[in-house]
């Protein structure tokens, strides 16, 4: 459509569309001169970025870690969880997947030969991990969580973390926590990481990015931490297809994580007006939906009578609105469709009485 000449209001992928911090960009700029740049990065990440995550890890959640064998960088947490799937599990393991999930859970294990076991959520967000047969669990590997959850907002509590960390410990299962939205979170909520966790270092791994929180979703850089054992799995496979991340994106990293304080605030508090800009809007349009406690989405029912497909079709043909359908994160997100808040507060609010207009034209099924 673009090619056709079609302007289109893009609320569709997560990308963030404010800039990277000035400071980061600085620290990039120096960067650039670093005789180092002209060598192979450290496999396992350079001293200054551990040690920059570590005191990340103890200031922001109270977590200490140990910099030589409890932290080491991805291209993103995208990648890291892909890699630590292929990493752990061999042809005929199972995976345990939340019902509505990220694609690359799923993706990633069938790239691995392995077997992904959806798990559902009940109605107050919460992974019913009971509901899984013991013939699948004899053969899982991997627990994946993500909360602040990508599509859905869901956020949890330490005591549901903590019920999961017991639940990875009693089946001999690596839990891997999902943390990409740890800083935009409103209203006074405050992102807990899993590792806070007694004993949850024990059978637990954690995916941290700046994508999200920093505007640096172009940079590709995020680490993974906690269990010792997984990540050196990890290091064994990705020390045989790449040579590490780039430090150019490290350096940014470590500006980024260091002023965190600062740096976060801003940024969540523009993602703050903007939620609240659209959440308004389809409310006093007749729409229903909570108000998210995190993420940078909105998570919304699709009008009733409408398929999914033919409802993103509907509103791309129509009015150029382009939002995600609940269904590309698994048949559980059926009947749901996902707004981005990657676009200015009156641009979000503009697109709603379009959407208005579509849905009471209500394109058919397909």
């Amino acid at each position: 459509m673009r090619a056709e000449g079609r302007k289109l209001i893009d609320f569709g992928i997560g990308s963030p569309d404010q800039p990277v911090p000035e400071l980061v960009v600085e620290a990039m700029r120096t960067a650039v001169g670093e005789r180092a740049l002209s060598g192979y990065p450290n496999f396992t990440g350079h001293p200054d970025f551990r040690q920059a995550i570590a005191t990340y890890m103890q200031r922001r959640f109270g977590v200490a870690v140990d910099t030589q064998h409890e932290i080491m960088p991805v291209a993103g947490s995208k990648e890291g969880i892909a890699e630590i799937i292929l990493a752990m599990c061999n042809p005929g393991d199972v995976v345990l997947v939340p019902e509505i999930h990220y694609p690359v859970y799923a993706r990633a294990t069938l790239l691995a030969s392995a077997v992904p076991v959806f798990v559902p959520f009940d109605a107050d967000d919460r992974l019913m991990v009971e509901t899984v047969s013991a013939t699948d669990l004899a053969r899982a590997r991997i627990l994946i969580v993500n909360y602040p959850n990508n599509p859905t907002t869901a956020v949890a509590t330490k005591e549901q973390l903590a019920t999961l960390v017991a639940f990875a410990e009693r089946n001999d299962l690596l839990l891997v926590s999902d943390l990409a939205y740890s800083e935009l979170a409103f209203d006074g909520f405050v992102v807990p990481s899993v590792l806070e966790i007694d004993g949850a270092k024990d059978v637990s791994v954690e995916m941290h990015s700046c994508s999200k929180s920093f505007n640096m979703a172009g940079l590709r850089i995020g680490f993974v931490t906690g269990n010792a054992d997984a990540i050196s799995a990890l290091d064994q496979y990705r020390a045989n297809v790449g040579y590490g991340v780039s430090t150019l994106p490290q350096r940014a990293a470590i500006a980024a994580f260091s002023n965190y304080a600062t740096l976060v605030p801003p940024i969540v508090a523009e993602y703050k007006a903007r939620r609240d800009a659209l959440v308004g809007a389809l409310r006093a349009d007749g729409w229903s939906t909570r108000l998210p406690q995190a993420t940078m989405y909105v998570w919304l029912d699709v009008p009733t009578a409408c398929g999914d497909w033919a409802w993103v079709d509907a509103l791309m043909r129509g009015p150029g609105v382009v939002v995600t359908p609940g269904i590309a994160f698994g048949v559980a997100g059926k009947g749901k469709f996902r707004m981005s808040l990657v676009q200015p507060a009156p641009v979000l609010v503009g697109a709603v009485p379009l959407m208005t207009e579509v849905a009471r034209g209500a394109p058919r099924a397909k």
